[in-house]
C-alpha cells in the first residue's frame, strides 16, 4: 500500500514537471483533487526530521529520478542541457512550490541528516543532487543499515537467556527511565559491572519488549578525529531515528585518555537512546545519565538457573549442586552451556564432569595474567608443625563450609565485608608455602595460580592497583586459589605520608586487601619476612601461619618421602639426611639433582650421590658443606 502512493505522489511530481515544461503549471497546481495523499512512509520522514511541504517535494523529486526513468529527461530539458539529466537544488526551487531558500543552508534537514546527497560543485545550486540509499530504501519500505556505519557499528545477537529477579528488577528501572524520558535529552543508561552477557540481555529484553532494534559499538574503534566522530555520531543518529534502534557502546577497559576523551564527545552528541557498559563508573558531566550497577547473581538465582537449566537431572546430582554453586561463580549463559555440555554423561560421572567443566571456565580469562601451578602435593607430603598443620586444615574447613555459614545461616547477610577467605604464608624460602597452597588447591580440586607482585607492582600511580583488577575480575567466576607471592614488594611497613605517592603506596595494599576480602575463592599471601609487614594490614588477614624452618626431625622426615616410590634407591639413611642443614626447598633440589648423577652412572640412588649433589647446592647458595652435616654418610 506505501509503495502505491509513494508511485502515485511520484506520478504527480512527475505531472508537475511537465506541466512547469509545458507553462501550465499555475492551473496544475489549482487543480487540488489531482494531489494525491502522502504516502505513510514520507510522512513518518518528516515527523522525523522536521521537513517542511517544499522539502517533502525535493524528496519526491530525487526519488523519482531514482525509480522513474522519464524523469531524466525532464530534467534535461528544464535544465535546458541534454548533459543534465539530473534534479538540481535550482531546479527544484524554480520547479517546486512553496520553494524555500533555506534548502541551501548547511543546518537545514536535508543538509544536516544527510537525506540528499549533493555532489561537488563550484556553484551550489546546479551540482545534482539525489536520494541517499538509506532514504530510498525507508521509503520504499525495504530493510536496511546504512553502509557508511557498517566499519563501526553491528547489529547484536539475540540471546535467549532468562533473567534473573535480581537483573528483571534493574530492566524495570531502565524500563521506567525510558518510558518517561527527559524532553530536551534521553537518558543515557549506564551498566556497571564485568557481567557483559547480562548486560546485553538486560538490553535485549528492554528492546524486545519497546519493539526496538539493538545495534553494538566498541568503544576502542571510535574515530580519534573529531570531525569523523560528529559525522559518525549524526549518520548514527538518522538510523537510529530511521529503524527504532538503541546503541549498546562497549567501553571495558578504555585505557588511553585519547579514547576516554572521544567517548566523552560521542555520548554528549547523541539525542537517541543509548545504553554505555562500562566496568568502571564514567562521569558525563551536563548529561542526564541514569548509572545502575549489574551485581552477580545471587547464590538463590545461581541455584534456580542451575535446577531450569539440568531439568530432570538436578536430582541426579544428589546434594553435589551446593558445593558446586558455593565455589563457581557462574553467569547464566556459562550456566547453561554447562548443562548443554552433559549430556549423554552416566550419573555417576555427572558431577565430576560438571565440576572440571566449571573449573575449566576460568582458565582462559586468567592464563595471560598468572602461571598456573600443577598440584600433585598431598597432606602426608606436606612437613609441617602440628599447630601449623592444624591451621591449614581449618582453612579448608572455612573453604568447604562457607556456602552454609554465609548463606543458609545468614552471615553474609549481616554484612558483606570481610567475607573472603585470606591468608598469609610466612616463612624463609623453601620452607613449603607454595606446597601447602599446592595440597589446598588440590584438596578442593581447583587450579592453583601464581602472581608474582614484584612485576604486579608499578611506579605509575594507579598501575598496580589496576593490574590487580585485571586479575581480580578474570578470577571472579571463584574457580582458583590465588598465591600472591613476594607480598614484600608491596606490604612493607605503612609510610608517614609525606607525598602522593607514599599516599598511594597505602591505597594499593588497601586495595588488594580490599579485592582479596571480596574475592569468593580462597586467596593467599606469601611473605619471607613477617615482620617488615604492617600489623594494620596484617589484622585484615583471617588466617596467618609461620611456616618454620625444618629442624633435624622434620628434615629426616622430608628426605622419606622426597623420592617417587619408583626410583631405586640403595642404603640411604634418613636419620643422617636430616643432619643436613637445608630447607624443603633446597632438599627437593639435592634429591633430583642426585637422581641424575645415579642415572648417569646406571645405578640406583646412594648416599654418595646426594653427597656430590649437595655439594653442588651448596656452592649455588653460596655457603659451605659442613663436616657435621655429612658425618658418617659413607662410612
Amino acid at each position: 500500500m506505501n509503495i502505491q502512493g509513494l508511485y502515485q505522489s511520484i506520478h504527480w511530481t512527475r505531472s508537475l514537471l511537465a506541466a512547469k515544461l509545458e507553462g501550465t503549471q499555475e492551473s496544475f497546481l489549482w487543480d487540488g483533487d489531482d494531489i494525491p495523499p502522502e504516502p505513510s512512509q514520507l510522512k513518518a520522514l518528516s515527523q522525523l526530521f522536521n521537513l517542511t511541504e517544499f522539502e517533502e517535494q525535493v524528496i519526491l523529486l530525487c526519488a523519482g529520478v531514482a525509480i522513474d526513468p522519464q524523469f531524466n529527461q525532464l530534467c534535461a530539458q528544464l535544465n535546458g542541457n541534454e548533459k543534465s539529466p539530473y534534479p538540481t537544488l535550482a531546479l527544484a526551487l524554480a520547479t517546486l512550490p512553496d520553494a524555500e531558500w533555506r534548502i541551501l543552508s548547511p543546518q537545514s534537514p536535508l543538509n544536516h541528516w544527510q537525506l540528499i546527497d549533493i555532489a561537488p560543485h563550484h556553484t551550489p545550486t546546479q551540482a545534482p543532487i539525489s536520494l541517499d540509499r538509506r532514504i530510498l530504501c525507508y521509503l520504499l519500505g525495504e530493510p536496511a543499515f546504512d553502509e557508511k556505519l557498517s566499519d563501526f557499528i553491528e547489529p547484536l545477537p539475540q540471546f535467549n537467556d532468562a533473567l534473573a529477579p535480581s537483573y528483571v528488577a534493574i530492566a524495570e528501572q531502565l524500563l521506567q527511565a525510558w518510558t518517561t524520558p527527559n524532553r530536551d535529552h534521553p537518558f543515557l543508561v549506564q551498566l556497571c559491572g564485568t557481567e557483559r552477557r547480562a548486560k546485553i540481555a538486560i538490553a535485549q529484553a528492554i528492546c524486545n519488549h519497546l519493539n526496538l532494534k539493538l545495534y553494538a559499538i566498541d568503544g576502542h574503534a571510535l574515530p580519534t578525529n573529531t570531525h569523523e566522530l560528529k559525522q559518525l555520531a549524526r549518520r548514527w543518529q538518522r538510523e537510529a531515528l530511521l529503524s527504532d534502534a538503541v546503541l549498546f557502546i562497549e567501553a571495558e577497559d578504555l585505557t588511553k585518555a585519547e579514547q576516554a576523551e572521544m567517548l566523552r564527545q560521542w555520548v554528549h552528541q547523541l539525542k537517541t537512546l543509548a545504553i554505555l557498559s562500562s566496568e568502571q563508573r564514567q562521569h558525563f558531566p551536563k548529561l542526564a545519565c541514569l548509572t545502575l550497577d549489574i551485581p552477580t547473581l545471587l547464590q538463590p538465582e545461581k541455584r534456580h538457573l542451575w535446577e531450569i537449566y539440568l531439568g530432570d537431572r538436578a536430582a541426579e546430582l544428589n546434594g553435589q549442586l551446593d558445593p558446586l554453586i558455593a565455589q563457581f561463580n557462574l553467569s547464566n549463559h556459562v550456566i547453561q552451556a554447562a548443562c548443554a555440555s552433559m549430556q549423554g554423561i552416566p550419573t555417576e560421572h555427572l558431577p565430576e564432569q560438571l565440576w572440571q567443566h566449571c573449573r575449566n571456565q576460568a582458565r582462559p580469562q586468567l592464563e595471560h595474567l598468572a602461571q598456573r601451578i600443577p598440584c600433585t602435593a598431598s597432606w602426608d607430603e606436606l612437613i609441617l608443625p602440628q599447630r601449623e598443620k592444624a591451621i591449614l586444615h581449618n582453612i579448608a574447613t572455612q573453604v568447604q563450609h562457607r556456602s552454609r555459614v554465609y548463606e543458609q545461616w545468614g552471615f553474609s547477610a549481616k554484612s558483606s565485608r570481610g567475607l573472603g577467605i585470606t591468608a598469609l604464608f610466612a616463612g624463609a624460602s623453601g620452607t613449603g608455602k607454595t606446597m601447602a597452597a599446592e595440597v589446598l588447591a588440590r584438596e578442593f580440586n581447583l587450579d592453583l595460580y601464581r602472581i608474582d607482585l614484584s612485576a604486579v607492582s608499578s611506579k605509575y600511580i594507579g598501575e598496580t592497583e589496576k593490574n590487580l583488577r585485571k586479575i581480580f575480575d578474570a578470577a571472579e567466576s571463584g574457580g582458583a586459589v590465588l598465591l600472591f607471592d613476594e607480598a614484600d614488594a608491596l606490604f612493607g611497613k605503612r609510610t608517614q605520608v609525606k607525598d602522593s605517592h607514599d599516599r598511594h603506596a597505602n591505597l594499593e595494599v588497601s586495595y588488594l586487601l580490599q579485592r582479596m576480602e571480596a574475592y569468593q575463592g580462597l586467596a593467599i599471601l606469601t611473605t619471607n619476612l613477617k615482620d617488615s609487614l604492617d600489623q594494620a594490614f596484617l589484622r585484615r588477614l583471617r588466617f596467618i601461619i609461620n611456616f618454620p624452618y625444618p629442624k633435624k626431625d622434620s628434615r629426616s622426615e622430608i628426605w622419606a618421602r622426597i623420592f617417587p616410590t619408583q626410583t631405586p634407591t640403595r642404603g640411604l639413611n634418613y636419620e643422617l639426611l636430616g643432619q643436613l642443614d637445608m630447607a624443603g626447598g633446597n632438599i627437593r633440589s639435592i634429591a633430583l639433582n642426585s637422581a641424575f648423577i645415579a642415572a648417569a652412572a646406571n645405578e640406583p640412588i646412594m648416599m654418595r650421590h646426594i653427597l656430590e649433589a649437595a655439594k653442588a647446592e651448596c656452592s649455588k647458595i653460596g655457603r659451605s658443606l659442613s663436616r657435621d652435616e655429612v658425618a658418617y654418610w659413607l662410612d
